[in-house]
């Protein structure tokens, strides 16, 4: 093994993910850890015991860290970046632990459209490797949409965050297929998704748009009643409801100044061709983005800052 240069870290509340990186960000092995969740008190412990063994063929490997390891019940907290904030700004805020041998990316704070406060952890280092992999995020405004258990809705002015807002779309989604009794019972989470379904819930919504989401929630379990749909069918339906009106939300208070009708999504390939499909329903693109491809290198653009490196930019 070669050209090994810095160690990537993605370190959630319940997982640990970490990458041996070569000079351009790209992964030459990786492992897996606990999350922040499970490591009180003893972070150092378990970082050096899963790099030991690359530091034995690789003696000098920084690392770079981003997730909830920098939040209150993280390692240490790294207080948030304000808004707007500029690529170098972020990662010249992380925080330096272990002699400087070890950083941790804070995340985003603003004032949010609605003028409440709203912050962002870990999703600012898939926007700083989208920045990095994309030119075209770099000049004029544009939309970005996080998708996931917290959706976030980030405004770019000519590569800078300038705001953002966060719609708890999959919490949502899990509590009531869950929790409530909208479903008659409980929704196997790993079946796969009913396509039709979550196709008709984005249509439904939208030939009602002015509704309010609440008014339309029971027919999740009315149309079970009425022989409609199955417990699965009804579960994407639920979905598409829930991603319609997360869309529609978010195009009618961030898109009226956007550069194009184009949308920038990162994540994971279900998810993104989820948003994307609401997203065409409204005639905006919907730009696909790699969530794990895009924090790889926007930790990769991160360890190049804070090494002293000249951050290069991908065309």
């Amino acid at each position: 093994m070669g050209n090994a240069e810095f160690v990537a870290g993605d370190w959630g509340t319940s997982n640990l993910r970490l990458f041996l990186c070569d000079s351009q960000g790209v992964a030459l092995d990786s492992r897996t850890g606990p999350g922040a969740a499970d490591c009180s008190g003893r972070f150092a412990d378990v970082l050096e015991s899963l790099v030991a063994p690359w530091r034995a063929s690789h003696a000098a490997l920084p690392v770079v860290l981003c997730g909830m390891v920098g939040s209150n019940i993280g390692w240490t907290e790294a207080p948030y970046a304000a808004c707007p904030a500029l690529p170098e700004q972020i990662a010249d805020a992380c925080v330096a632990l272990c002699g400087g041998t070890v950083h941790i990316v804070p995340g985003l704070s603003c004032r949010n459209r609605f003028n409440a406060p709203d912050f962002l952890r870990g999703e600012e280092t898939q926007i700083l490797g989208a920045l990095n992999l994309m030119e075209s995020l770099r000049q004029g405004r544009r939309l970005l949409c996080l998708p996931g258990t917290h959706t976030k809705w980030v405004v770019l002015q000519d590569g800078a965050v300038r705001e953002f807002f966060t719609a708890p779309t999959g919490e949502l989604f899990a509590l009531l297929r869950d929790h409530s009794v909208l479903l008659r019972q409980q929704a196997r989470a790993e079946s796969p998704m009913d396509s039709d379904a979550f196709a008709q819930g984005l249509a439904r919504f939208d030939e009602f748009p002015q509704g309010q989401l609440l008014h339309r929630l029971f027919e999740c379990r009315s149309r079970q009643l009425s022989g409609e749909f199955t417990v699965q069918s009804a579960t994407a339906y639920l979905s598409g409801l829930l991603v319609a009106s997360d869309v529609h939300g978010a195009l009618a208070t961030l898109a009226g100044s956007l550069t194009s009708r184009s949308v920038y999504v990162i994540g994971a390939s279900e998810l993104t061709q989820r948003y994307g499909a609401a997203l065409g329903r409204h005639g905006y693109g919907a730009y696909a983005v790699d969530g794990a491809a895009a924090a790889l290198a926007g930790l990769a653009q991160v360890h190049r800052r804070v090494s002293g490196q000249v951050v290069a930019h991908a065309s």
